[in-house]
């Protein structure tokens, strides 16, 4: 009976996603009158996901390991911000070197930002949700303070590729999106560290009891901030992204991202208990999130009537995982 339990959690946790978004396509494309399936709307679709989706991933270990990271929306403007005044910063260099100066600024601002956040709640025993909250605003304040409050404008023309382009266009046409490509090379990356690595192994094993990975002896407090700094750097990365989209530095991007990105990994599987969790659960759950949402303005559904449906669908994953938890054997 216990195994027969095992295999019935297992494959709640795997199998009912792409069943899921399996039947979440098909009522989109319903509903929408076919308009959903249009190649157009699904590029769209897939790099307005890529970028939330980015960030998922890094937020899917923080959760797996009992966290939580309520600061990636604000970082991704801070470091959006940073890479577009240290881009136009160097406006008489090489557009090459102020774009390769983009990315690096971003991604070292994330990385020490996570490391701070990390190195809070592992040294200092804070919780998760108090630190990254006191992150979130430093990270907005200091968003609004690097720039006045205005967006920062004059970028490196060879920068909107990055955010714009499309990959192989003269082969697969405008099909693939450059921040698409971006965010499968690092799902790639992380399923492989998540479940080949030493690393991967910790971060599960600290997510399911903490004080027996201590005595097991695994660095929990490392482990704890690799994650945060994990995640720190995916936020770089999509906020460096979100400038060539717009081609602006803007401290106002990423406003309740950490909504959509909590939700993604959510409905993908994760447990917000911790212990449990996978990197392709939560592609999948973003994508998910990603058609709920342009399936809702398809059908030109109040953008407040939107976030009571992300609420309730937010809601009904943990509670199938409270459910799932029930269900495992002790």
């Amino acid at each position: 009976m216990t195994r027969v339990r095992s295999v019935v959690v297992a494959w709640l946790v795997a199998g009912r996603m792409p069943v899921i978004l399996g039947a979440l396509l098909i009522t989109s494309s319903v509903l929408t009158d076919g308009r959903f399936l249009r190649i157009e709307n699904l590029v769209n679709v897939m790099r307005q996901i890529s970028f939330e989706g980015l960030i998922a991933f890094g937020m899917t270990f923080v959760i797996v390991t009992g966290g939580i990271d309520l600061s990636v929306g604000s970082l991704v403007a801070l470091t959006g911000v940073a890479a577009a005044l240290a881009m136009q910063s160097l406006a008489e260099a090489d557009p090459a070197v102020r774009v390769a100066v983009g990315f690096a600024t971003a991604l070292i601002v994330g990385t020490s930002t996570g490391a701070a956040a990390g190195a809070i709640i592992a040294r200092f025993a804070i919780p998760p949700f108090i630190a990254t909250l006191a992150t979130m605003l430093v990270a907005r304040g200091a968003a609004f303070i690097l720039c006045d409050g205005q967006p920062v404008h004059e970028l490196p023309g060879e920068l909107m590729w990055w955010g714009r382009g499309f990959v192989l266009e003269p082969v697969l046409g405008q099909r693939l999106p450059a921040p698409v490509l971006i965010m499968l090379a690092s799902y790639a990356v992380l399923l492989v560290v998540f479940r080949r690595t030493v690393f991967g192994r910790r971060v599960v094993a600290v997510g399911s009891n903490e004080q027996a990975a201590y005595l097991s002896g695994i660095p929990v407090r490392a482990t704890k901030m690799a994650v945060y700094v994990l995640t720190g750097l995916l936020c770089g990365l999509a906020g460096v992204l979100h400038d060539a989209k717009l081609m602006a530095g803007d401290p106002k991007v990423g406003e309740m991202w950490e909504l959509n990105v909590i939700a993604a990994v959510v409905v993908g599987g994760t447990s917000l208990f911790g212990g449990r969790g996978t990197v392709t659960g939560t592609l999948i759950g973003a994508i998910i999130i990603g058609v709920l949402n342009n399936s809702l303005n398809l059908m030109e559904v109040e953008h407040f009537w939107q976030k009571v449906v992300l609420g309730l669908v937010i809601l009904a994953a943990s509670l199938l995982d409270a459910a799932l938890r029930r269900l495992e054997p002790q």
